[in-house]
């Protein structure tokens, strides 16, 4: 009683009676959001961005671009706290695709799990 109570207060609360994200939240209904055009792939546009996985989890935020536009690599920092301890990983512009939902927010969905990010190699900066 008092969990249905707290799921009709907060609905994107995770209640773990295998509802997904997609159900109890509207928002990250990504069917209808509007995909980004390739103009956008670009790091003022995409760095702070959501990065959503295939079980529609938060894995992860765009950190930087190298280069811009479908062939740009996206740095992504998975895992950490509070922006702390995050790992910075580099995957493809062609393995996330970008939108943006009905608040103008961009984020990404891709097949990646955080489980899949964390385990590839940090991403070091050369200068």
């Amino acid at each position: 009683m008092a969990l249905d109570r707290l799921e009709q207060s907060l609905p994107n609360l995770q209640n773990g009676r295998g509802e997904t994200a997609r159900q109890t939240n509207p928002t990250l209904d990504h069917d209808q959001h509007e995909p980004l055009t390739e103009a956008e792939l670009v790091p003022g546009v995409l760095e702070g961005a959501t990065i959503y996985g295939a079980d529609n989890q938060e894995i992860g935020k765009v950190s930087h671009l190298h280069g811009a536009g479908p062939a740009a690599q996206v740095i992504v920092d998975v895992g950490g706290f509070l922006g702390i301890g995050a790992k910075p990983v580099a995957v493809g512009m062609a393995s996330l695709d970008f939108m943006r939902d009905e608040a103008g927010r961009v984020h990404a969905v891709t097949l990646w799990t955080k489980r899949d990010l964390e385990q590839m190699p940090e991403h070091h900066h050369h200068h």
